[in-house]
């Protein structure tokens, strides 16, 4: 028996052939609506006398989408100017990013962006992760072109799967082979047996534009103590998962460490990744400072305006951008960011959009917010094992202290916003003793019938990145 249709998406029309295939919004839930010859599977409902399948949201449904319309399919992106990475832990923030993106057509998104750490710690894969960021795309009707990217991937296996699922963007973190003790050597324990790069960097100074870039050996002996075996690392990773291929970008993280990366060292990491063969699109140093989750920037901003002038002096040099990671709600530094690279950067944002939602509880459900900022208060200890933070939990406001209208501020103070952002996965997937989700479903519930305020919000608060990068709405 065919059945309604629900209310359709105007903005998802999307004609193909004699047709069209669209999006509707029927109780509570999404649904393809599609000619029956395409193969979606579904149930059959009927349209000015024409039978098309209605057709939920199930992986098929976005692999079938990609295939049908290439704009719902990730393309390798990072050569445009301006890119940013939009990581969304929920899978419903993706329509709200391209809505906005319509109106700043110099960005372009990486709209599926996640790391190992944050599927274990929701509980999603790389393909849910890939075909929410599908079905947003074609909901929003965006046509702007948009990655996919297999976030801080630190092993061969991890890597190959995620392109094999189509991811067009990989970001190999290197943590796991850099010598962290090297940073701190005495010069007497630095020295190695010499090879031709002594000749290539030691005591050697490198002009790139109006820069020079220093490096005395002791300066090149511990870089490539504390990079040797990540650089060994990256040019296996280049041959095994990308030599030969065309699909994806590369980007090189550096950057998931305690101290800085020094311009020297930067100008080694680049200079010798280039000269073993492997090309990068980007690359993500340490900045002097800090650059933590949720929070504006914590550092000597002169300091990081010099340094910043001279990484993308290098990264321009040879001929990639520079990714700025953990990039959410870095005010105060936008502008510097912006000018420094010439208007040509990466930048990833992902833990923002979650706060952004978790405000949204907050002045919507007070008292489930109530219970969840408990719960993250009492598992902190836990969450800190993933991030490193500088959380001060004394400067976090007592519950029993505020009224309900003040709980959203909360949402806007440091400590506070870092108590929420860390603890994401142990809210979402905490369960009661029979199994069930102690927040997850109340939380989703929430967020649906309030996803106009979640836009909405969304749309202010990323909105503000994206001006302060340099970007005027359209």
């Amino acid at each position: 028996m065919a059945r309604k249709l629900g209310v359709a998406y105007q903005s998802s029309i999307a004609p193909l052939g004699d047709s069209s295939v669209f999006m509707v919004a029927d109780n509570g839930a999404d649904y393809i609506i599609a000619p029956p010859e395409l193969g979606f599977c579904g149930e059959t409902v009927r349209l000015a006398r024409h039978e098309y399948t209605k057709a939920p949201l199930t992986h098929e449904a976005a692999v079938l989408l990609r295939k049908l319309f290439p704009f719902c399919a990730p393309q390798r992106v990072l050569t445009r100017e301006k890119t940013i990475g939009l990581g969304d832990r929920l899978g419903i923030a993706g329509t709200a990013h391209c809505r906005l993106l319509q109106s700043h057509p110099d960005f372009t998104p990486i709209l599926a962006q996640q790391s190992m750490r944050e599927l274990d710690l929701t509980g999603r894969t790389y393909d849910d992760v890939l075909d929410a960021a599908t079905f947003a795309v074609f909901r929003a009707g965006y046509r702007g072109g948009f990655g996919a990217d297999g976030d801080h991937l630190k092993t061969i296996a991890d890597i190959q799967d995620s392109l094999q699922k189509g991811y067009t963007m990989i970001t190999l973190d290197l943590s796991d082979h850099i010598d962290k003790s090297a940073v701190t050597l005495p010069c007497t324990e630095l020295e190695l047996p010499a090879d031709e790069q002594d000749a290539l960097y030691a005591d050697r100074t490198f002009a790139v534009e109006d820069i020079e870039i220093a490096i005395s050996r002791e300066d090149y002996l511990r870089a490539r103590r504390i990079y040797g075996k990540a650089l060994d690392f990256a040019a296996e990773v280049w041959q095994t998962c990308f030599a030969g291929s065309d699909t994806a970008d590369l980007e090189i993280s550096v950057d998931e460490t305690d101290t800085e990366t020094t311009p020297a060292q930067l100008w080694y990491v680049a200079s010798e990744l280039t000269r073993r063969g492997v090309r990068f699109a980007t690359i993500a140093p340490r900045f002097t400072g800090e650059f933590q989750k949720g929070i504006d920037y914590i550092g000597d901003i002169a300091a990081f305006t010099k340094d910043i002038y001279a990484d993308a002096a290098i990264a321009r040099h040879f001929g990639c951008k520079l990714s700025v990671h953990s990039g959410s709600d870095k005010f105060s530094v936008f502008p510097i960011v912006a000018e420094a690279t010439k208007g040509q950067f990466h930048l990833k944002t992902a833990g923002t959009n979650w706060l952004c939602a978790m405000q949204v509880i907050a002045e919507a459900d007070p008292a489930l917010y109530r219970k969840v900022h408990a719960f993250a208060l009492e598992n902190f200890a836990e969450a800190c094992k993933y991030y490193k933070v500088t959380t001060d939990l004394a400067k976090v406001p007592a519950l029993d202290t505020l009224s309900d209208a003040e709980l959203p501020d909360l949402l806007t103070q440091n400590d506070s916003r870092q108590l929420i952002h860390i603890t994401y996965g142990l809210i979402l997937e905490a369960r009661n003793a029979d199994g069930s989700y102690r927040f997850r479903d109340r939380l989703y519930a929430c967020w649906s019938e309030n996803a106009q305020v979640y836009a909405d919000a969304l749309h202010t608060h990323i909105g503000r990145h994206l001006t302060l990068l340099g970007s005027k709405a359209v």
